[in-house]
């Protein structure tokens, strides 16, 4: 069977490499245009050796037009003669005319337990939303927003301090095996799939960096949740507000919810701190320490290293 793969990043990349191992045919392979920041790759945005790299080093033709969704796009792909498409985290929601192409249609390995979190960010928005569980689901493609039936599905449990870059590089691989396992189905004969649940649907819109503003009114979960969802792109970021300083701009990469509460009263945001410990209360009254962060233009650093050269006076707060 003549495969056409269509995708970006480290998530993608298990897949791709397991239909190049297959017995089918992989004729083309249909990735993001090169962008001027080169390893931002995909929904978490983490650095891999790239599909196209891949590609050609196989001697597979690769496409990358901003639109897969013209009638140059439409010409160039019918030019490959595929009999399926295989999607991951490809970016760009295909039209009917691209569905046609292919006789078999296309199949799209997607990182989440369908219906919930249909969108651009699944892995992120269930690490936010406190979820336990997470997953693949395969579908077939339709032209709503990752609507279509289900044709596998395979679920793994979220580990408590997991990121969402972590949490990728576990799906990544099972997506891989669900995918070549409905591959080799197709190729037999026709699958029966399982429709969604419409009530049951949940969104995952695609992040920006203002996503990673930490709210400090949040309860300390919810909080910590957001510090692991935003890793490592867009990351969570906050303010460290102290009269006669300007503010600070911190990347908080690592906290966890604390039970030693220094002091029982305090503004949403307030901060403490001793030798060797920062914390930042929350909207609950409870207290999140803050573990790792990276000052605007330093590196990333222990929170007792960023103390041995930053007073926290007693009116510090963050913002």
């Amino acid at each position: 069977m003549n495969l056409v793969m269509m995708g970006t990043g480290s998530f993608a990349e298990p897949t791709f490499r397991k239909l190049l191992e297959s017995p089918h045919r992989v004729v083309g392979l249909v990735t993001q245009p090169d962008r001027a920041t080169g390893k931002e790759r995909g929904s978490t945005r983490q650095p891999r050796q790239g599909m196209k790299e891949i590609a050609l080093e196989r001697g597979i033709p690769v496409l990358q037009p901003e639109s897969i969704n013209t009638p140059d796009g439409a010409a160039a792909l019918k030019a490959l003669v595929p009999d399926l498409l295989v999607v991951a985290a490809y970016g760009q929601i295909l039209s009917k005319d691209i569905l046609a192409v292919p006789s078999l249609g296309g199949i799209n390995v997607h990182a989440s337990l369908l219906p919930k979190y249909r969108g651009a960010a699944p892995i992120n928005w269930a690490i936010y939303h406190g979820e336990t569980q997470s997953g693949v689901t395969i579908i077939r493609m339709t032209i709503g927003l990752d609507a279509g039936d289900m044709l596998a599905q395979e679920a793994i449990d979220i580990l408590p301090e997991e990121t969402a870059g972590e949490l990728e590089a576990r799906l990544g691989p099972l997506g891989a095996h669900l995918a070549i396992e409905t591959v080799d189905k197709l190729a037999v004969g026709p699958v029966s799939g399982i429709p969604q649940d419409k009530s049951k649907v949940t969104k995952a819109p695609k992040l920006t960096k203002e996503h990673g503003l930490i709210d400090w009114s949040r309860p300390a979960s919810a909080v910590v949740n957001q510090i692991r969802a935003m890793q490592p792109w867009p990351t969570a970021y906050t303010h460290l507000h102290r009269d006669g300083h300007e503010p600070l701009r911190l990347i908080v990469q690592r906290a966890a919810i604390t039970l030693k509460v220094p002091c029982p009263a305090g503004i949403s945001g307030a901060a403490f701190a001793d030798d060797t410990k920062l914390l930042a209360r929350c909207g609950d009254g409870t207290w999140v320490e803050i573990l790792e962060l990276q000052p605007a233009g330093k590196r990333r650093m222990p929170a007792h290293d960023f103390l041995r050269g930053n007073a926290i006076p007693p009116d510090a707060h963050f913002r």
